[in-house]
């Protein structure tokens, strides 16, 4: 028997790949095996993808570059657990740069990363699942996306989660949503608060962070307030700011408590449980700026409900409020300022702020940080409004040079906000006179031409409120305040406009002031504004009728009326127009009596000069006189440039003083008798005035009168179309009617002047009739009546207010 030979091994299949082990120190070949159809090597791929990506951001740029993102999103689905787990954990870091968010986006992978949360997926999946949703939510449109495909009720059941990376991921996620309203709105649906308030116990002080932010947004709305204090959250933010080691959040939980201040409710309770005290001890103590500051302004959230700073009157916040302004932060201060300016609503805390608060915001007002001394002067505006007791106390504080100052701040609030407490203070007299003496007119100058409307507004009222004298008007005028001012009344903001006419109301008060304000324009833009329905105002209306009662002249050319108590003076005149014209149309800029002077006759109605002042001119010869070589000057006064003529007459009274329509002429009295009785005026017999001018014309012989002609003659004679009242001798209803005018206002007598059509004019009286039986112990009122200087000279008519149109024609 031959020996036994050793059986030889079988050699392997020849379809069947040996395994190979590859070993690559480049990242775009691993790439490549992204693509493998095999789990381990698609595994192994993730994970040396995973670990590269985690050495910094130039890696995760190299991977986008390379394609890596592509293929990964399709093993976010994988069958295989450890390459879907991989790749998920790949996408929670490279989910991080702006450029890979951009690509997850195009993508649409949203909702293959929101599948990732499931119940049922492991703890590490969650993880990076939710850390890829925080990194992505950063962006709004990421947010969107997650909010639409369901991720918001995941992230909040993965606050409950054992993990605290979990945890911290899913709450900043949340955070970065609820930024969104409507994301809000679902998130009490869900009823996300007790979850969220849970995390406030964590150990993890970033998740404490994140959690009291997260609640510091959501408690804006009512709604989430409500569930937090239902579910005693109050009293978990009170033991927050209680605990010295947890200071670290109390910025955060200060912001949360504002908030819920805001609530009725949640406040009632938090000031009968002692947390209101605790609160404002905590803030009153601290000497942390940040947190002194937000317990400020919590306060400020709060104390706008009226009944909310009734509760915190009772815990004396004014204390707490005036110790925070004596902090050295500027944060702090400026939140004190705010809240004591919302805590001055409340009528007991104005008066506390009397004594204790004035003064300190008055130094505040010296700061050199602009925002303090605009917090400040709000505060004091506040302070100051309705309230004289607080007025006085800041001019006592010497306020008044830090507030005119802080007029020329570079901040628009803090000029409104002295201009109001100027206004404030100038309503009262005292005050008003210590304002003026530091030149306050001339440092409106830059508040009246600033471009921000709230500024020209309330710089326009304090005008109105410190230009009440004339001292004050003339310093304003001479500082070149009123251009600026006039320029305001084109304004298209409705309360510039009215502000600005207010103040050019009261600046119109004294002759000089109105003829600057004419002459800059103001009469014309405010009849402008007063033909428009949409932008008149009381004001403006107000306005534009004080200056014409400066200029009666213009008052009576434009209105065609002059009231009893417009006295006509020396140097009225009336314009006229051409004969069938009542008066010049709007708009039509009335010529000064100097430049009308100089003017040739031309074919227009005459103008009729008041002056009773004893000239050195002649006056015309007769219409018998033939000399043309003799004319009438056409000087009125001494500065003018008239011809003279005829020195042997110097001494002609040139107008209405030709004596008195009564036996004696009263003495001056510091009031006018304008309630004269009836029998007393036909005792001292008829007016005058007719006699003067034609006599007793007959209504049939009306039209052979012919006083046109001896107009045109003094035209001509005097080489002017002006003409003094005094030289005619024929005249017609507006003639008879502007010297009865200026008589009785000279005598006394209240008499207005009423322009008619077709050269009529008239004059109403107020006469006591003794006929009239008033109330036993009371006289009856003056009664109306119209004086008929034509055709029964001295007559009086009764003038009832149904027969007022038939006078129009007499």
């Amino acid at each position: 028997m031959g020996k036994k030979l050793k059986k030889e091994a079988e050699p392997p299949p020849k379809d069947v790949f040996d395994p190979l082990t590859i070993e690559s120190k480049k990242a775009a070949t691993v790439v490549l095996m992204l693509n493998s159809p095999e789990e381990e090597i698609l595994a192994k791929a993730c994970e040396a993808i995973y670990k590269f990506a985690l050495k910094g951001e130039e890696n995760k740029a190299t991977l986008l570059e390379l394609g890596a993102v592509e293929p990964l999103t399709k093993l976010l689905t994988h069958e295989d657990k450890i390459v879907k787990r991989n790749a998920t954990m790949i996408f929670g870091i490279l989910a991080s740069n702006n450029d890979v968010k951009k690509l997850l986006r195009e993508l649409d992978v949203m909702n293959s990363v929101i599948a990732q949360l499931a119940p049922e997926e492991e703890v590490v999946i969650h993880e990076f699942a939710s850390l890829c949703l925080a990194n992505m939510s950063a962006e709004y449109t990421s947010k969107v996306q997650i909010f639409e495909q369901g991720g918001l009720e995941p992230l909040i059941r993965l606050l409950s989660s054992p993990d605290p990376d979990v945890k911290k991921n899913s709450i900043e996620c949340i955070y970065n949503l609820v930024q969104d309203f409507q994301c809000r709105a679902t998130l009490q649906e869900l009823n996300a608060v007790p979850p969220i308030l849970d995390l406030l116990k964590s150990e993890f002080p970033v998740i404490q962070l994140l959690a009291l932010k997260t609640l510091g947004v959501i408690t804006n709305d009512k709604e989430s307030r409500t569930m937090l204090r239902d579910n005693q959250g109050v009293d978990q933010l009170i033991k927050i700011l209680e605990a010295k080691e947890l200071n670290d959040l109390h910025i955060e939980a200060l912001a949360v408590i504002a908030n819920c201040l805001e609530d009725m409710d949640t406040m009632v309770m938090i000031q009968q449980t002692g947390g209101l005290k605790k609160l404002l001890t905590f803030a009153e103590n601290s000497t942390i700026p940040d947190i002194q500051k937000n317990a400020a302004k919590a306060i400020t959230k709060a104390a706008y409900d009226s009944e909310n700073r009734k509760l915190f009157h009772e815990q004396e916040v004014e204390k707490c409020l005036v110790t925070l302004l004596g902090s050295e932060n500027d944060g702090t201060k400026i939140a004190a300022s705010q809240a004591i300016s919302v805590m001055s609503e409340n009528s007991a805390s104005k008066e506390f702020f009397n004594t204790q608060g004035i003064p300190q915001l008055i130094q505040l007002l010296k700061s050199d940080n602009e925002e303090v001394r605009e917090a400040a002067a709000l505060a004091l505006a506040n302070l100051s409004t309705c309230n004289s007791a607080n007025a006085n106390a800041i001019a006592e504080a010497d306020g008044i040079d830090p507030l005119i100052n802080t007029l020329s701040s570079k901040r628009d609030g803090a000029i409104a906000n002295a201009a109001t407490v100027l206004t404030n203070m100038a309503l009262q007299e005292p005050l008003r006179t210590a304002i003026q003496g530091h030149d306050v007119m001339r440092a409106l100058h830059g508040p009246l031409r600033s471009a921000n409307t709230v500024v020209q507004s309330k710089a326009a009222l304090t005008v109105a409120a410190t230009a009440c004298d004339a001292d004050a008007r003339a310093e304003l005028r001479n500082s070149g305040g009123l251009e600026p001012l006039v320029e305001l009344l084109r304004s298209k903001n409705e309360e510039v406009r009215r502000h600005a006419s207010w103040a050019v109301m009261v600046c119109a008060g004294d002759e000089p002031m109105a003829g600057e304000l004419c002459r800059l324009g103001a009469l014309e833009i405010l009849e402008e504004i007063n033909l428009s329905l949409s932008r008149k105002n009381k004001f403006s209306e107000a306005a534009y009728n004080k200056l014409l009662n400066s200029n009666l002249s213009l008052k009576y050319s434009q209105l065609g009326y002059l009231s009893s108590s417009n006295i006509i003076s020396d140097g009225f005149y009336d314009y006229g127009r051409l004969l069938y014209f009542l008066q010049i149309s709007p708009g039509t800029r009335l010529l000064p009596l100097k430049e009308l002077c100089l003017q040739e006759p031309n074919d227009l109605r005459a103008i009729l000069l008041i002056n009773s002042k004893t000239s050195d001119i002649s006056p015309p010869p007769s219409t018998e006189d033939k000399s043309s070589d003799i004319g009438y000057g056409r000087s009125i006064s001494s500065s003018s440039s008239l011809r003279r003529a005829s020195k042997e007459r110097a001494n002609y009274r040139f107008s209405t003083g030709l004596g008195s329509p009564t036996e004696e002429k009263p003495e001056p009295a510091s009031g006018r008798n304008t309630s004269l009785s009836k029998s007393t005026v036909k005792e001292k017999g008829l007016r005058y005035v007719a006699e003067k001018m034609g006599g007793r014309i007959p209504r049939d012989k009306l039209h052979d009168f012919s006083w046109e002609l001896h107009i045109s003659e003094l035209k001509f004679q005097l080489k002017s179309n002006v003409i003094p009242i005094g030289l005619v001798k024929k005249g017609i209803f507006y003639h008879r009617a502007l010297l009865f005018k200026a008589l009785a206002d000279k005598i006394g007598i209240g008499c207005s002047l009423v322009r008619g059509e077709y050269g009529r004019a008239w004059n109403r009286v107020k006469l006591m009739n003794e006929s009239s039986k008033g109330v036993i112990g009371v006289p009856p009122p003056p009664e109306n009546y119209i004086v008929d200087l034509m055709f029964s000279p001295g007559t009086l008519m009764k003038l009832r207010s149904k027969d007022a149109d038939l006078y129009r024609f007499l």
